[in-house]
């Protein structure tokens, strides 16, 4: 694949994102993409949201649970960057003319004081690095027509991202057990899912020092300050207008958010 087509591939979703309107996906109309193929569309992609004045405030885990994989067919998990544009306040509400396809999955983020640097990193690494946990939702989002998607297709589009909730509480991970606090999600009222930290990789933390050491090896970093997005806890429920949904996870909180 050349450096040209990867540049067109990730100028076309980049494209997509903006006019919320769907590409084929990249592996039936080029199907020797590799995964390295794909982060480098990727790395365009995003270069264009930051050329467009976006800023990089953290980085998100995809396909993480079991659910996830066996919804999607990915069996292993990706990475994509999480940018300011994609903030909603904990209670908002997401118009469904800024997204394509949105689904909403209940996770926990870390939020970072200290850089984390692989290969190398252990989970104490991560728990030392990190200043506290939040309840969090992320709508994903896919460009790729109807989620027809393998595992290159998503990296490609930057892990799915659509757009990120977090909740209003705080807490330190030292405290909790993260692998085996609950998770409740409810739709319009109703308990859809249930799911522990468990599902994510085993547990939050493991997502987390997979994700450091992943990027080590490419030379990349979590930084101080960033929003790490630990992978679902659960299935993810595709949203529509009128919806609302709620998460909350034993010992960290809740948060919610609607669509409109």
């Amino acid at each position: 694949m050349t450096p040209e087509l990867i540049e067109t591939l990730g100028d076309e979703l980049y494209h997509a994102m903006t006019t919320q309107t769907v590409v084929e996906p990249l592996t039936t109309r080029h199907p020797d993409i590799t995964i390295e193929h794909a982060y480098h569309i990727q790395q365009r992609m995003i270069s264009r949201r930051l050329q467009a004045g976006e800023r990089i405030v953290g980085k998100k885990i995809g396909v993480t649970s079991a659910a996830v994989m066996n919804m999607l067919g990915v069996y292993q998990p990706d990475f994509g960057y999480m940018l300011d544009g994609m903030i909603v306040s904990d209670g908002g509400s997401i118009a469904m003319s800024s997204l394509i396809q949105p689904k909403a999955e209940g996770e926990i983020a870390f939020v970072l004081k200290k850089d984390l640097m692989g290969p190398g990193v252990t989970n104490a690494d991560v728990l030392a690095a990190t200043d506290f946990v939040m309840p969090c939702f992320e709508i994903v989002d896919s460009r790729i027509r109807d989620w027809k998607i393998k595992i290159q297709d998503t990296i490609a589009d930057n892990a799915s991202c659509g757009m990120f909730v977090l909740g209003s509480t705080a807490m330190d991970p030292r405290k909790l057990d993260l692998m085996t606090c609950g998770m409740v999600l409810e739709k319009n009222g109703e308990i859809i899912a249930t799911g522990a930290g468990a599902a994510a990789l085993g547990s939050p933390v493991n997502a987390v020092a997979w994700l450091a050491n992943t990027l080590g090896r490419l030379g990349i970093g979590l930084k101080a300050g960033e929003v790490i997005l630990s992978g679902a806890l659960a299935a993810m429920f595709p949203a529509k207008a009128g919806d609302h949904f709620r998460v909350t996870i034993g010992g960290i909180g809740g948060c919610s958010v609607r669509f409109h």
